[in-house]
């Protein structure tokens, strides 16, 4: 139990700053959706480039981060020299990576549809770069448990972000508006989307100047043999990467292809980016998890009981996952404003796109096994077929269905490849999960998102209806306090509930 304390006490500073960031963060979705119509496709654009630097930076760092929980948990290795030679290797790809890209700018932007806007894909090149550097800076903060400066430098990102979207989006027409003399020279309003790239810029530069203090502690050294024997180990990492961020954002590069790189595609991807954002709450809640997941499983490997922790901590992620999932829908009459009401159409994909990222985080959970036995290759394989039928069913069913395959295609993809990757660790890394107990929870949610469809036929007032899911939700919570979280257990309240004899 005390390890699994030590995880939640991690998921919550994590889960703080990744909750309240992504909750700064969506005060980006209604400034972008309300500022850049649905029909001038502006934040299709948004959408569509955002997902390419998702893709680079899975390419940019290769793997290295786990690649260096594993080697700098190793008692034979010395970790500020695995530090250091991930450090520089990652530090000089990136570099490389920026010379050549603003090389070759204009065709690269000209094969990517943006040949009239260079600067779009030139300042996100030039971020993804800065963003594949920091990871392994922000990986060594979680390796050394500093999870409030892990959690204060991605807040200070996130807000800084945010405030200069603001500025170039809110305040600076108004100013223009006023007085457009004071600045015409910082703003012009024909630029729409290309000012949240140049903030993205702007902010990512400033974390990289906090970041100096640490690199300049860094004795930096660096070992070839190490770098090769860490890459060997990563390389299938970086596959699985690739692959399962394709599995996240191919739809989104492909979609202008596939509709055929027109203004209509352009606002169709917009919609289906916007209606996505309201289902990251169930990302959140993953990646939360898997900043303090990761270094927490490897720091284990050597306990004698960590396969039943590790058996413990799934059904629990899959608890709280389903109550995410719950949540979300119950109350998307109140989401749905997070985006503009000429977005609202794309939010039938908010169930398939919530179900998808369970799945996701489950596969995440499940793709230990291979990782502590060292056979990363079967995550690559895993995650290869995942995202052939990903890339099948979007260039199958896009062009006749739309967006709504995109969700589909996530869905399908990620379930495949976490009943494989089920099946394939119960063999090399057997670990007895509680199977009757999680399937109890997932066959209550199913009954209660049922009853919560049905609703939708009931003559009745929104405050009678939302009443009926708030009682739905309810019993769901009971059930979990029931079963795996009685309230005497709960910190702070929970001596209250403690049995007096």
């Amino acid at each position: 139990m005390a390890g699994l304390k030590s995880l939640a006490k991690q998921t919550a500073v994590y889960g703080a700053s990744s909750i309240i960031g992504r909750f700064l963060n969506y005060l980006l979705v209604p400034l972008y959706t309300a500022k850049l119509s649905a029909a001038s496709g502006g934040y299709g654009v948004v959408t569509n480039v955002y997902a390419i630097v998702a893709l680079l930076l899975v390419c940019l760092t290769y793997g290295m981060e786990t690649g260096f929980f594993r080697f700098a948990n190793k008692k034979e290795e010395d970790t500020s020299l695995v530090y250091s030679t991930v450090l520089i290797g990652v530090g000089t790809s990136s570099l490389l990576f920026v010379l050549l890209s603003l090389f070759f700018l204009p065709a690269i932007s000209g094969f990517l549809g943006y040949q009239e806007h260079p600067e779009f894909i030139g300042m996100m090149l030039v971020v993804v770069a800065m963003d594949a550097f920091q990871s392994i800076l922000f990986a060594h903060l979680r390796y050394q448990n500093r999870a409030l400066t892990f959690a204060t430098y991605k807040l200070l990102f996130i807000v800084g972000n945010i405030l200069v979207n603001l500025f170039f989006f809110l305040w600076a027409p108004l100013i223009y508006q006023a007085h457009p003399a004071w600045i015409a020279w910082l703003y012009d309003p024909s630029y729409g989307v290309g000012y949240a790239f140049l903030a993205n810029l702007i902010c990512t530069s400033f974390i990289m100047l906090l970041f100096f203090p640490e690199l300049c502690k860094v004795h930096f050294r660096y070992d070839g043999a190490l770098m090769k024997r860490i890459f060997r180990y990563s390389f299938p990492i970086l596959i699985l990467g690739l692959v399962g961020i394709l599995n996240q954002t191919i739809d989104k590069i492909l979609f202008p292809f596939l509709m055929g790189q027109t203004p209509e595609a352009t606002m169709q991807l917009g919609i289906y980016g916007a209606a996505s954002k309201v289902a990251m709450i169930m990302m959140m809640f993953t990646q939360a998890f898997r900043y303090a997941y990761e270094p927490f499983v490897f720091g284990k490997s050597q306990d004698k009981d960590n396969k039943e922790t590790y058996a413990q901590v799934m059904k629990y992620f899959i608890i709280f996952s389903l109550l995410a999932f719950l949540g979300v829908m119950f109350y998307l009459d109140f989401f749905r404003f997070i985006i503009a009401p000429d977005y609202w159409e794309g939010l039938k994909v908010v169930p398939i796109v919530m179900a998808a990222s369970l799945f996701m985080g489950v596969y995440f959970n499940l793709s230990f096994w291979y990782k502590l036995i060292d056979e990363t290759r079967w995550g690559a394989y895993l995650s290869l077929i995942g995202c052939t039928i990903v890339i099948a069913i979007n260039v199958l069913f896009v062009p006749i269905y739309g967006y709504i395959a995109c969700a589909w295609a996530g869905f399908v993809g990620y379930a495949v490849a976490m009943l494989l990757s089920y099946g394939l660790g119960q063999r090399k890394y057997p670990i007895d999960y509680p199977l009757v107990a999680i399937g109890k929870y997932v066959l209550l949610a199913i009954v209660l998102y049922l009853l919560h469809l049905s609703l939708n036929f009931l003559d009745a007032s929104l405050l009678v209806k939302m009443m009926i899911r708030t009682s739905l939700l309810a019993c769901f919570v009971a059930y979990i306090v029931r079963c795996d979280l009685p309230l005497q257990s709960l910190p702070f309240v929970g001596r209250f509930f403690k049995s007096r004899k």
